[in-house]
């Protein structure tokens, strides 16, 4: 392997596994979803939710190439320790969520849910798209199924 391939290699290991975060002894994927809060925060207070959207979008895609490259090294199709899927799934949920503790509550909640849980249709997501946009993309419309609620939610002042 070059050394420009073996450096691919360690920076999607540190992108995929959030610099680590994935290697939880329990619930990686919790774990995950805990430390994109307190970004989505920062970034949805300091720059607005719509960049948080676009910085999910990055992640997506920053992700989608990381995963592709972790999982295909590990010669597994998804990876427990890949949890750049719950920071950008995350994220999207939190851009719809008011900046608010019970906002984000409500939407790590939700989306944790959705993600365990797998109900239709992210559970053919999850067994149809391969790779790294698999991996993604199930946690990308778990994520935007708890935004419909939440944005639900907040339109009838719920939240």
């Amino acid at each position: 392997m070059s050394d420009s391939e073996q450096a691919n290699a360690r920076t999607a290991v540190a992108l995929a596994t959030l610099f680590g975060v994935g290697r939880s002894p329990s619930a990686p994927g919790t774990a995950g979803s805990l430390v994109a809060l307190p970004f989505a925060w920062l970034i949805a207070e300091f720059l607005g939710r719509s960049w948080l959207m676009f910085a999910a979008f990055v992640a997506l895609v920053v992700g989608t190439w990381a995963c592709e490259l972790y999982s295909s090294a590990k010669g597994e199709a998804d990876p427990k320790e890949c949890v750049i899927d719950e920071l950008a799934g995350q994220w999207i949920v939190c851009a719809f969520a008011p900046v608010s503790l019970v906002g984000y509550a409500l939407a790590f909640i939700l989306f944790r849910l959705f993600d365990i849980f797998k109900p239709w249709p992210i559970n053919i997501v999850d067994a149809k798209v391969p790779g790294g946009l698999g991996i993604m993309a199930d946690d990308v419309v778990a994520a935007l199924m708890a935004s419909v609620i939440i944005a639900i939610l907040g339109h009838v002042g719920l939240i």
